[in-house]
């Protein structure tokens, strides 16, 4: 991180504390208890071993890391996090907290108007991350299905789908199938076509962005498949969903980096019937926010519950048989969900809008342009062959070996090779067709690198330089 950046978060987090500080200063003053005291020469001892600790996790960052799916918030991000966790609220209830789930509704409309739900009318809320929210959509998919009298429906999904699904179905008793999937990752329509027609589904997962190689599966044709056999859509959007908001300006150039197929099937979301994000991947916020949207409000009631001790304030807007309106909590699977999650989400929206051409705009294009800069380098190179191309910002690329058990031990060497250098890119698990290699196993491993940070832009080139003159000195 630059030294601008690093002021500008120190700034940030003492501004926001401060203005924490002076509403706390607003009530009548209390005496600290003595047992919450903490001994000096103890407490920097433990900071000092604390800060020794933390030097052991990779540059998340920097340029030079290009491997997971991780980078620090936004500076903003971090600064209402911090500031509302000084507070402490919790968005189960009003009782725990009023204001910050004020500001979960709306940073919950903003990302629905992103994906194109009516804001006014469908149904969502934050949550500890994509896997839970996931969850949360899976368990209403099979509860609408029970209620229309059909139980025992399987979910549906890619072969090249997050593992949350089959994990989650089996959370929660639903029997799940992996679709084939084309040369690409995507899911195969006509497979599924053919599934359907057998029936016993409760629900198909399309997947916008895979988190192996950011493929798109064909979703507005995948709903189209599923409307004819009368089955619900579910899309896990939670690494790409961010993508939407270049995809629904078609005159935008991330529209155009994107392509016009791709953008098609992002605009496509608005029919599906739910849909996950995850704002601590491109929405630039600190682990965990993810979040769940549902277009029809009425699955509410499938959260339906009672307890002895929340609920008594009156709740949000969004009615409720009662009257009173419903609180956040009455309509999600976690009770205590973090307050400052929602603060974070909600200052970010504020400062970046959701729009195309400003705020989180042109940070999405700059990191396609990434990753189309470092698949030209790859193409380029020597020693470094492609797979595929970049549909979002994550490449897929080996090095140049004749055989896939070859690749494999390669694509191995060189990941060590790299990380001992300081750069980081990560091993990704590929079937050996999707090699232009002689196949002598069924799998192998191949690099995998992320470029969801701006900066990527302006390093791919020459980071991609540096991992072609390590595979020329592996390969001897």
């Amino acid at each position: 991180m630059n030294d601008s950046a690093a002021d500008l978060r120190a700034s940030l987090v003492t501004d926001l504390l401060a203005r924490v500080a002076a509403w706390e200063a607003a009530m009548p003053p209390v005496a600290a208890h003595p047992s919450m005291a903490v001994e000096g020469a103890r407490l920097q001892e433990a900071l000092g071993r604390f800060g020794e600790r933390l030097g052991g996790s990779y540059p998340f960052f920097h340029a030079r890391y290009a491997g997971q799916m991780l980078k620090p918030p936004h500076p903003v991000a971090l600064a209402a996090y911090a500031a509302t966790a000084a507070i402490n609220p919790n968005n189960h209830a009003l009782d725990g907290g009023p204001a910050t789930s004020a500001m979960e509704q709306e940073a919950v409309a903003a990302l629905a108007s992103m994906i194109g739900y009516d804001p006014a009318t469908c149904l969502g809320h934050l949550t500890s991350g994509g896997t839970v929210a996931n969850l949360d959509a899976l368990f209403i998919a099979r509860e609408v299905a029970a209620a229309a009298g059909t139980t025992g429906g399987a979910v549906l999904h890619s072969a090249a789908a997050h593992y949350t699904h089959a994990r989650m179905a089996h959370v929660l008793g639903m029997p799940s199938e992996a679709v084939s999937t084309d040369a690409d990752g995507r899911m195969d329509v006509d497979d599924l076509d053919a599934r359907l027609a057998c029936g016993g589904v409760a629900v198909v997962v399309a997947t916008a962005g895979t988190t192996g190689t950011g493929a798109v599966d064909p979703v507005d044709d995948i709903l189209d498949v599923a409307a004819r056999h009368g089955v619900r859509v579910h899309v896990d959007a939670a690494y790409g969903g961010f993508f939407a908001l270049l995809a629904r300006d078609p005159e935008s150039e991330g529209a155009a980096l994107l392509g016009a197929d791709v953008c098609r099937h992002f605009a496509a979301i608005e029919r599906a019937d739910s849909v996950v994000l995850d704002p601590h991947k491109h929405g630039l916020q600190p682990y965990g926010c993810g979040a769940v949207l549902f277009r029809d409000p009425h699955v509410a009631r499938f959260y339906a519950h009672d307890s002895p001790y929340t609920y008594f304030t009156a709740g949000l807007a969004g009615g409720g048989s009662s009257g009173r309106g419903l609180h956040l909590g009455e309509t999600t699977l976690e009770c205590s969900r973090a307050g400052a999650a929602a603060a974070a989400l909600w200052l970010t929206i504020e400062v970046l809008p959701l729009d195309a051409r400003t705020g989180f705009g042109p940070i999405l294009t700059a990191c396609l342009r990434a990753a189309r800069t470092w698949q030209t380098a790859i193409e380029a190179s020597t020693h470094l062959r492609a797979v595929g191309r970049p549909t979002l910002d994550i490449v897929a690329y080996h090095p140049a070996a004749p055989a896939a058990s070859a690749i494999d031990a390669a694509s191995a060497a060189l990941f060590d090779a790299a990380q001992r250098a300081d750069l980081h890119t990560a091993l990704f698990v590929t079937d050996s067709a999707r090699l232009a290699a002689t196949p002598d196993v069924p799998a192998a491993r191949i690099l995998r690198s992320v470029l969801m940070k701006p900066e990527h832009e302006t390093h791919a080139a020459a980071l991609v330089a540096e991992l072609d003159a390590l595979a020329g000195v592996l390969a001897g």
